[in-house]
């Protein structure tokens, strides 16, 4: 029986049965391929909306001054029971993903905005700038 095993796996080995094909044939199949469409999905904008991490006030991020959006953050990270790390801690986390998420669609003026809101956090908490 470990004889005629042998001689299976010898054969499947050199007619090339379950082998896995090449990088360049699987280029090749990928190129058939149909792209998939965009998804209208925002998995970033579900994340903010239902997050356990803290309430944060609605729209903050996309308007106010960089003192109001550290101020709201401030209320919000030490208002929150489910957050997990320090008030501070929650409250840069997700004023970076924010700015993250927002990528090139970010202009200009709105990033320099919430960098500041950055330092003004910093402040805020006491500490260092």
């Amino acid at each position: 029986m470990t004889t005629t095993r042998k001689t299976t796996q010898t054969a499947t080995r050199k007619t090339g049965a379950g082998k896995r094909p090449s990088t360049r044939q699987r280029h090749a199949l990928a190129g058939n391929r149909k792209k998939p469409e965009r998804s209208t999905h925002r998995w970033s904008h579900h994340v903010m909306e239902t997050s356990d991490a803290m309430d944060v006030e609605h729209d903050i991020f996309k308007t106010g001054s960089a003192q109001e959006i550290a101020d709201s953050l401030k209320r919000s990270s030490t208002r929150s029971t489910r957050r997990k790390g320090t008030p501070f801690q929650s409250a840069m986390s997700m004023l970076n993903f924010y700015i993250n998420r927002a990528g090139r669609n970010l202009p200009k003026s709105r990033k320099s905005t919430l960098e500041r809101a950055k330092k003004r956090l910093r402040e805020a908490f006491g500490r260092k700038p």
